[in-house]
């Protein structure tokens, strides 16, 4: 295909994709489930003020958010979901109430036959929507108040120190006293019932919830709907339809390419610039955050069975779960990123032969500005995970709760300026050559178009404000978590490799714009609307939901064939001497290509359909995705442009490959085993019991300690320590090429 006629397509595949994903946004702010002015009872009493529910979400912002629990199936794994946890216990309650009423006993101890009639009573009480728009108010029943009143009353316990929850709280991971004020419990309490008013209310003149009757609860009679049924089948064909074509062109193509020869490239000699070699200092601090991620991730994991504890020491003290999970997951987006950011900067000179003016001094100061944002934001998280900050306070400067996007709005407002930063020094480095006229023309536009976008989409996170409603937040967080680092950072990350092979005279220019341009239209294609697959539940449209199992399995289509490129790559690593120097890169680009078939591909379509999510959405299942996709594809992308760098840094020197062997099968082995031992299993376990008995109880604590449960829990440390040793081996062998350990020495 010529290339005039995929840049149409791609311009096409943009706009198309992204009028459709305004339109939706649209409707979601039109639909989202309201926030009333007041939640008063059928005699006029005043439970909860609008004002109220908004604190209430600055508050479960400021204990973690999403790093404490689940809400509408987004956060962490260890909690519960606190939407279904809360509608479980309100519907228990209001039966036990029922049946006391009518028959002098608890529900549990009626026939059959008086349960299904008291729970139809149930369902009706709950299920109809008393939201007056002209009034702004929801009516709720003075039993459904008495169900409320008890809920706030645990969770009130549940927070603060009630004797009686001590156990339930280690279970939890969640600290004594971790609100400091009975005002903060009131305002967290209106927030919970708000967000499970949602999950069972019917939409005005529909039959299913505004969470498209999420979750799964048979007590309220929320079942998967039709849609979910009509929509998991339309994804499943249009997954087999794509693999069929894009085999099928793939075929093609291989053929095609076959009989091209490699063309010299003129910057395979090229003398570093000043700004290049202030690069490497990104890289040791890319390794080190690495490193800070592991142990984070290690102590997160551990208080899955130890509770507040580090094998005894009480560790949550002082470091909580949630602000352990926040730097475990924040620091991870911090290094990927860093890694990046300066393989662009390394390389934008390189492209264009031209070191521009202030080019070193731009490096240097976009440095420094990393590094306060990201001392400065993880501090900013502890402050308002430790209640030390007020509402406005928190937003600003500490915790937004939002998983991905914690940072204060300050720290988020500083890296988009740095971003920006990066978008210029880039664009001023490639501005020369991309003036000219040259085979790699077209190669060097796409390149400016992801970076400029990277910039771009991470403004996204500065959509919503400290009390936007969660469905509206939701649809902007998605924007930056999807399309951020699933979409423009895959079409950077896709560019970058294509000219580092470019480069080493493996591919010509003209073949590596053309496969990269057809690459990406496919995976925008399905990438752009695939973002609705995180929203199907979050109080959106059904059309959301159809949009989104429709276009994520499209996103499944080209990774079938990563096991093509994993086979192409390997082949490039032997196929000369002087291309074995950069070996272990290219072993990372091929780890990338199995993880994003495994991770991405296999773990990711198993819990993307309607039917699947259902069940199956704030589950270890989708913990399994996340490493999988995240370290296996991004990070190991990461560490591959990091090696890459390092070895064009010295190309004279011979690397010694053992630490680096040791490290890259420690980090690829510990990660499989750390999934199919332990994560996947109780993922699956989980999966059962959301089936067999709802989401709330596949998240309790007595689900999660069954004895079974808890030795897998256990077993995780068997890939954990085999990934953390890799990691430590990679760590030392990258400080080993400035510290000269990891390199042979002349004779």
């Amino acid at each position: 295909m010529k290339t005039k006629k995929l840049w149409l397509l791609f311009i096409a595949v943009m706009t198309i994709s992204f009028s459709v994903l305004l339109y939706y946004g649209s409707e979601i702010y039109r639909k989202a489930p309201p926030i009333p002015e007041k939640v008063v009872t059928t005699n006029g009493t005043v439970l909860f003020t609008g004002q109220d529910i908004k604190d209430g979400q600055n508050v479960w912002q400021s204990l973690g958010g999403h790093q404490v629990g689940t809400v509408w199936g987004h956060g962490a794994y260890l909690a519960p979901d606190w939407s279904a946890d809360w509608l479980h216990k309100e519907a228990v309650f209001i039966l036990d109430k029922l049946a006391q009423q009518t028959e002098g006993v608890p529900y549990s101890q009626l026939s059959e036959e008086k349960q299904a009639s008291l729970k139809i009573t149930l369902q009706k009480e709950l299920r109809k929507n008393t939201y007056d728009a002209g009034k702004n108010t929801i009516t709720v029943s003075p039993l459904r108040a008495e169900a409320i009143a008890a809920n706030s009353k645990f969770y009130a316990g549940l927070f603060t120190n009630a004797p009686e929850l001590a156990g339930l709280r280690d279970a939890y991971s969640i600290p004594e006293n971790s609100l400091k004020t009975p005002e903060r419990v009131r305002l967290l309490n209106a927030f919970f019932f708000w967000i499970s008013w949602s999950c069972v209310t019917e939409r005005p003149g529909q039959d299913i919830t505004y969470t498209n009757n999420w979750p799964a609860e048979e007590l309220v009679a929320n079942h998967p709907t039709g849609s979910m049924l009509l929509w998991t089948g339309f994804s499943v064909i249009i997954l087999l339809a794509g693999i069929g074509l894009m085999v099928l062109y793939y075929a093609r193509r291989r053929e095609e390419a076959a009989d091209s020869s490699p063309l010299p490239f003129s910057l395979k000699n090229e003398k570093q610039t000043p700004s290049q070699k202030a690069t490497v200092k990104y890289f040791w601090i890319v390794s080190l955050l690495l490193l800070v991620q592991v142990v984070m991730g290690a102590i997160t994991a551990h208080y899955g069975v130890e509770g507040q504890g580090f094998y005894k020491f009480p560790l949550a003290d002082f470091l909580p779960y949630a602000v352990s999970r926040t730097w475990h997951v924040q620091i991870a987006i911090f290094w990927i990123a860093t890694s990046w950011l300066a393989t662009g900067l390394y390389y934008a000179p390189a492209i264009s032969g031209v070191e521009p003016k202030y080019q070193r001094l731009g490096v240097n100061f976009l440095f420094i500005s990393l590094l306060i944002i990201v001392v400065g934001s993880l501090i900013g998280e502890w402050l308002g995970v430790m209640q030390k900050l007020g509402f406005v306070q928190n937003f600003w400067f500490g915790h937004q709760g939002y998983e991905y996007v914690d940072l204060g709005r300050f720290w988020q407002i500083f890296l988009f300026v740095g971003l920006i930063i990066w978008v210029l020094l880039m664009g001023r480095a490639i501005w020369p050559v991309l003036k000219q006229k040259s085979e790699s023309r077209n190669l060097l536009i796409l390149f400016s178009i992801s970076t400029v976008a990277i910039a771009a989409f991470y403004g996204a996170g500065l959509m919503w404000g400290r009390q936007t409603n969660l469905a509206i937040a939701e649809y902007w967080r998605w924007w930056v978590v999807h399309l951020w680092v699933e979409g423009f950072f895959e079409v950077f990350a896709a560019v970058v490799v294509a000219f580092l092979f470019v480069r080493l005279e493996i591919i010509k220019a003209a073949t590596a714009t053309t496969a990269v341009l057809f690459t990406t239209i496919i995976f925008l294609t399905g990438g752009i609307l695939g973002t609705f697959h995180h929203l199907y539940f979050t109080g959106t449209p059904t059309a959301v939901m159809a949009l989104g199992a429709t276009f994520s399995a499209l996103e499944v289509v080209p990774l079938v064939l990563m096991g093509f490129e994993a086979f192409d790559n390997l082949k490039i690593s032997r196929s000369s001497k002087w291309i074995k120097a950069y070996k272990w890169p290219i072993y990372s680009f091929i780890a990338v290509a199995f993880w994003n078939l495994v991770g991405a591909g296999l773990l990711g379509f198993l819990i993307n359909p309607p039917i699947a999510l259902y069940y199956m959405q704030g589950l270890n299942t989708t913990a399994a995705h996340g490493h999988t996709a995240l370290f296996g594809v991004y990070g190991m992308l990461g560490i591959g442009l990091m090696l890459f760098v390092l070895r064009d840094m010295n190309k004279d020197v011979v690397w010694k490959e053992r630490w680096i062997k040791f490290a890259f099968w420690s980090i690829n082995i510990g990660l499989a085993a750390m999934v199919l031992i332990s994560v996947l299993p109780i993922g699956l376990s989980q999966a059962v019991a959301s089936i067999q008995d709802g989401l709330w109880y596949a998240r309790s604590a007595e689900f999660q300690q069954q004895p079974y449960i808890i030795t897998l829990k256990w077993l995780r440390i068997i890939g954990d320590t085999i990934f953390a040793a890799g990691t430590v081996a990679l760590v030392w062998f990258i400080f080993g090429l400035k510290g000269g350990w990891s390199i042979k020495k002349d004779n």
